[in-house]
């Protein structure tokens, strides 16, 4: 159970979300409001919808209030792509070594991205991807075990787990947070650079229609990975 009560407070908001009793651009309590229904300070309240805003969920707007962020429209700034079919357009060889395939159970951080319960168990991939034998990616993924039983049983040494999750589970929704980063000691040596190198980090979570499926961390050297988009704006 989560036991923190600003942790209380995000998994409140996000039930509420992927039950879709709170759909999109619909507003969320105030700080007072939140700290009065959970008898909490409102520092504490804050912190919750803080953090939220912060993982893309919740969109903060002065005087305004704070409201359920539009997923597809965050989506639509980067184009998901299976990184195999990437590194091939490019005429390159591609290759995938699974490093872990395992059950795990999670943290707090992770529960609440997944919309389960800390210690709950999930399913864990880590993955190096390789161009004409260079790592350009360290995937590390969490993955719904009630919405794809099945993932352990796949091989991605053959396979890319997005590839697969697409075929089993198809994308409806998907966040993106993206930051440049030092990686940690294990991350480079994967990845076979120094450990001042810049790389560039992604976490994306995605949907399907039975809710959220994954949590993937990408992790890739800075000058071995760009990112780009289009971006379609309806008036």
């Amino acid at each position: 159970m989560t036991t923190t009560k600003f942790g209380i407070i995000k998994q409140f908001i996000l039930n509420k979300i992927e039950s879709g009793q709170w759909p999109q651009h619909a507003k969320v309590p105030s700080e007072n409001e939140l700290a009065e229904q959970f008898t909490v300070s409102r520092m504490t309240a804050r912190r919750a919808l803080q953090e939220l805003t912060e993982q893309g969920v919740l969109v903060r707007s002065q005087g305004a209030g704070t409201f359920v962020a539009t997923f597809k429209s965050q989506s639509s700034l980067l184009e998901i792509k299976n990184i195999a079919e990437e590194v091939q357009s490019r005429g390159h060889e591609y290759q995938a070594k699974q490093l872990v395939l395992e059950s795990i159970s999670v943290d707090e951080e992770i529960a609440i991205l997944l919309a389960c319960q800390p210690g709950d168990k999930v399913f864990y991939s880590e993955v190096l991807h390789l161009e004409n034998n260079r790592p350009i990616q360290l995937e590390q993924r969490y993955v719904s075990s009630a919405l794809v039983p099945n993932y352990l049983a796949q091989d991605f040494n053959q396979i890319t787990p997005h590839e697969f999750l697409s075929s089993v589970a198809p994308l409806t929704e998907a966040t993106h947070e993206i930051e440049a980063v030092l990686a940690s000691e294990s991350v480079c040596q994967q990845l076979n650079i120094d450990h001042h190198q810049p790389c560039l980090r992604v976490r994306r979570r995605t949907w399907a229609r039975q809710g959220v499926v994954s949590v993937a961390i990408l992790t890739s050297p800075g000058d071995k990975y760009r990112l780009g988009g289009h971006i379609v704006i309806n008036d």
